[in-house]
């Protein structure tokens, strides 16, 4: 790697693990430790043990945290109550998506975000631009924080083996402290894989043993250490998107199949104008579901054409997906190519391969509710 990358607290213990690693967002991360589909199924069928210690924390704190934190967003913040979590993307002007969000409320007047690792100078300076003449304090946490994603159906009662008292009435986007190993850690029920899961927050002091604690707790359960490979192919089955490929500064969350999160109807927030014109107008693309027909693997960037040869989009994200058993994309196409059944053409090494319009949910998400 030519660059200095940035690392986690846990690199050495992935290098001695033997995981293979890459460069992601400008973070030294493991890709995988067996392999991709093992440690996929790994998570559907038991539990999956994540590093995602590059993610980004800002956090908000003063008497107008609460309506900064709305600004700043478009899904509605409002009614938070302490505890609980939000899902949202963060917008432009021009309505583009600056980065999606993750939010914490810890108090009245305390809010966490939690943002893409490879967004993160470029997030706190919009924030920090954006909070600009109001009564809040913005603080970039991101090196005080370590952060582990424990995912699948086993996760619960790995957490339990560990001493944390009835995880599994936890309510699905809501947090609340714990300790495990005699480690302060704050628990929440969320996760980007289309299982029931738990991602754990802790001093980035405290995160290597938290991890040999953890593996070792879920080693009779079936958990597996995983990569940021089965990552990406779980998030793809359930559909959530991923910055920089389904969402970026000029996709619209309303283009990436987003609107549940964008309120219009609610508070101001940077973005709204236009991203109400873009509705009322009607969009010109939109996020669909591709199954392929012809050979070959639809990639990440691949552009698609119609049956008079015009381009008319571009692959998000493509996998043989381990679950399902096809080989499947997510892509942008022009808004008259979305129905269902609808033919179009993938360009795969300078070859054009068949392809059905299908619905982009290819797998049931199965979270608590």
């Amino acid at each position: 790697m030519d660059r200095e990358l940035k690392k986690t607290p846990l690199n050495r213990i992935h290098r001695e693990s033997g995981a293979r690693m890459i460069e992601f967002g400008g973070w030294e991360m493991p890709v995988q430790y067996s392999s991709l589909v093992e440690e996929h199924r790994a998570v559907r069928e038991r539990a999956g043990l994540f590093d995602v210690s590059h993610m980004g924390e800002c956090r908000l704190t003063g008497p107008e945290s609460a309506s900064v934190v709305n600004r700043l967003i478009t899904n509605d913040s409002s009614s938070m109550a302490v505890g609980q979590i939000l899902y949202s993307p963060m917008c432009n002007e021009k309505g583009g998506t600056v980065d999606d969000l993750i939010v914490y409320r810890f108090g009245p007047e305390d809010f966490l975000l939690i943002i893409n690792a490879s967004n993160r100078e470029k997030d706190l300076a919009w924030i920090t631009k954006h909070t600009a003449g109001f009564d809040v304090t913005v603080c970039d946490e991101s090196d005080r924080w370590g952060q582990l994603a424990l995912q699948g159906p086993r996760s619960p009662f790995i957490l339990e083996a560990l001493g944390v008292l009835n995880p599994a009435e936890l309510a699905f986007f809501t947090f609340r402290p714990a300790r495990i190993s005699g480690q302060e850690v704050i628990i929440s029920r969320s996760g980007y894989t289309g299982e029931d899961g738990f991602e754990i927050y802790c001093s980035a002091e405290a995160l290597c043993d938290l991890w040999t604690e953890i593996l070792g707790a879920g080693s009779s359960e079936g958990l597996l250490p995983c990569g940021l490979g089965a990552r990406d192919t779980l998030r793809f089955e359930a559909a959530l998107p991923l910055y920089g490929n389904e969402l970026d500064e000029d996709i619209s969350p309303l283009e990436a199949g987003l609107a549940t999160f964008v309120k219009l109807d609610g508070e101001d927030f940077i973005g709204r104008e236009a991203l109400g014109e873009q509705k009322k107008a009607g969009l010109t693309r939109k996020l669909v579901g591709l199954e392929m027909i012809g050979k070959g693997i639809p990639r990440h960037g691949y552009s698609l054409f119609d049956s008079e040869g015009r381009e008319i989009g571009r692959v998000t994200t493509g996998y043989a997906a381990p679950t399902v058993g096809k080989r499947l994309a997510l892509a942008l196409v022009e808004a008259a190519y979305t129905e269902p059944g609808t033919k179009i053409s993938v360009v795969i090494r300078n070859k054009q391969a068949e392809a059905e319009v299908c619905g982009k949910r290819f797998y049931r998400k199965k979270y608590k509710r």
